[in-house]
């Protein structure tokens, strides 16, 4: 059975995320795993202080997500198994260790919080998370709902050594899973990325996607990450896909004071899946 893993901090962009994620697997039957990571908080002085002891902090996780599960369960009408666990560490060590023990469909996270300090400590898990996770991640904006679910998906490509750097089945099966419709979305400007090797690795594409019928787009924009948002929100795209390497696009992900980051600038939510 299919399984999401949706990490929280109990706050609202986690909550909001959490919702989407709980909607997602009602969609696709998939079975829905909490998981709450915890730190000792250590007030700051001569001698540090832990102010909360290990079994209290554990306590105060367990109990916040049982009430989360039964809010959950009672919106789901029980329609989908509902599993939390609690757990004292680093929040992406922990939760890299239940995906490789969970094998999940997908990871869902919130990327921004209300306040500065949530957008800066929740968000920066959601960054780490997609660096360092196999499994793909997807990042939920603040205020974005499920809705009527993924129908229309973009995926941000830049006709770069296909072969070796795109998850094709991967891409397909999840289509597939949402009977989606796939938009291949490749941002240039005076075919500045344009090489002599473009016009055989976008057939490569073409014909690894060929059974779900992509249509493809070439976006003219100064801006790899603008292109694609602004496409997104015009197409109405319920999903973007991008895949982590070396290029611009992850570059520009990954820049942390950019104003173009494509995580956190974007109204529609992100899938990250690796090479």
């Amino acid at each position: 059975m299919k399984t999401i893993i949706i990490p929280t901090d109990f706050s609202p962009a986690a909550s909001n995320a959490t919702q989407y994620g709980v909607d997602m697997a009602v969609a696709i039957n998939a079975s829905v795993v909490l998981l709450h990571v915890y730190n000792i908080p250590i007030a700051v002085g001569d001698v540090p202080v832990a102010l909360l002891s290990v079994d209290e902090l554990k306590e105060a996780a367990t109990q916040n997500l049982v009430q989360l599960k039964k809010d959950l369960d009672h919106v789901t009408s029980g329609k989908i198994k509902i599993y939390t666990e609690a757990r004292l560490g680093n929040v992406v060590d922990e939760l890299e260790e239940l995906c490789d023990k969970i094998q999940p469909f997908a990871v869902i996270m919130g990327t921004t919080g209300t306040s500065a300090v949530e957008r800066t400590l929740f968000g920066s898990n959601a960054l780490t998370a997609i660096k360092h996770l196999t499994f793909p991640v997807i990042c939920v904006p603040k205020g974005k709902e499920y809705g009527n679910g993924v129908r229309k998906i973009g995926l941000a490509c830049d006709f770069k050594e296909v072969a070796e750097t795109t998850p094709v089945n991967e891409i397909k099966d999840f289509v597939k899973e949402f009977h989606a419709q796939l938009f291949v979305l490749n941002v240039d400007y005076d075919n500045r990325q344009f090489t002599a090797e473009t016009p055989e690795q976008s057939v490569l594409l073409h014909t690894a996607l060929e059974e779900v019928h992509p249509e493809y787009h070439f976006i003219t924009h100064k801006d790899i990450e603008n292109g694609i948002n602004e496409f997104a929100e015009t197409h109405n795209l319920d999903l973007i896909i991008a895949i982590p390497k070396k290029h611009k696009l992850l570059n520009g992900l990954f820049r942390k004071r950019s104003t173009s980051q494509l995580v956190f600038e974007s109204h529609v939510p992100v899938m990250c899946v690796h090479e």
